[in-house]
């Protein structure tokens, strides 16, 4: 049974981002740090001021991730790239899919074990693929066939790998390897082909349940381990695309947002489309893992 949440959902940041995405918390500076893709932003909230401010990287930006002090590892369109958060200088790191000139990076995470993994994006045929950057500098090349490489994190426990592929409005399960970083036996874990909208980016709880950003879903959607929807976070915007737990203690959870390709008549209809929001919940998040190269 679904439950709608009870705590509001407050405006923090009326920052109206054509395509906001990929936030991630700072536990020791006490900020959050997110994108606006198509605006070629990395952007840096300061919650208790109200404050943010942003680099402008030159191209799109999909995902980051923490990369040692004052250092970003940025995920662009077809390179990955450090990104000095003291003085905005961008360091090359590596490039592939540049024979896909259609596709593009999209969202990223760490794991625990400190290693990168992203995904890029095709407009059109399945020819998206997954990667995995290790410490080290190898690149792996990790999944295949996909439309839409997006929302991926771990199960607590480390057993269990999830990645979305939103045009196809599922989100998989892997059975997870940490020591070796291998995934394997992909499952159907979500199936939202029935409904209007398509999941985005997501972030995972401490008790294991799967917070999903709806794109076209005006909402947020909390799921159990066994994929079953237990609550709904209503929005007062159409295209949500991604969260993640920050805060003191883990609790507030922060959701990015989207005006691009909206007409006027929604745009009326979905005012603070782009802006960044917030609750607070008794729910505790998991930490954000660096990259540890």
């Amino acid at each position: 049974m679904t439950e709608v949440l009870k705590y509001p959902v407050e405006n923090v940041l009326k920052a109206r981002a054509r395509l906001g995405e990929g936030p991630i918390w700072n536990s020791n500076q006490k900020l959050l740090y997110w994108v606006d893709i198509y605006n070629h932003r990395v952007h840096q909230f300061n919650p208790a001021t109200g404050d943010n401010s942003f680099f402008d990287v030159g191209d799109v930006v999909g995902a980051i991730a923490f990369a040692g002090e004052n250092r970003l590892l940025v995920a662009q369109r077809h390179h990955l790239a450090f990104l000095n958060t003291q003085t905005g200088l961008l360091t090359p790191i590596l490039e592939t899919e540049a024979e896909l000139p259609d596709n593009r990076f999209n969202d990223g995470k760490c794991d625990a074990q400190g290693r990168f993994w992203f995904g890029s994006m095709s407009p059109e045929k399945p020819q998206a693929s997954l990667y995995r950057y290790d410490p080290d500098g190898s690149l792996h090349l990790m999944e295949t066939g996909l439309t839409i490489s997006n929302g991926l994190g771990w199960s607590p426990d480390q057993n269990t790998f999830y990645l979305t592929d939103s045009p196809q409005q599922k989100i998989y399960a892997y059975d997870f390897n940490s020591v070796t970083g291998s995934i394997s036996n992909r499952r159907i874990f979500v199936d939202l082909t029935s409904e209007s909208f398509y999941p985005d980016g997501l972030t995972i709880d401490s008790e294991g349940y799967i917070w999903s950003a709806m794109w076209d879903g005006w909402c947020v959607i909390r799921f159990n381990p066994e994929g079953e929807e237990i609550l709904r976070i209503n929005l007062p915007v159409q295209l949500p695309t991604s969260c993640t737990f920050g805060g003191q203690d883990l609790q507030t959870l922060y959701i990015t947002t989207a005006s691009v390709g909206l007409s006027q008549a929604q745009i009326e209809n979905s005012f603070y489309s782009g802006d960044l929001f917030a609750l607070q919940t008794d729910i505790t998040g998991l930490p954000i893992y660096n990259f540890q190269g």
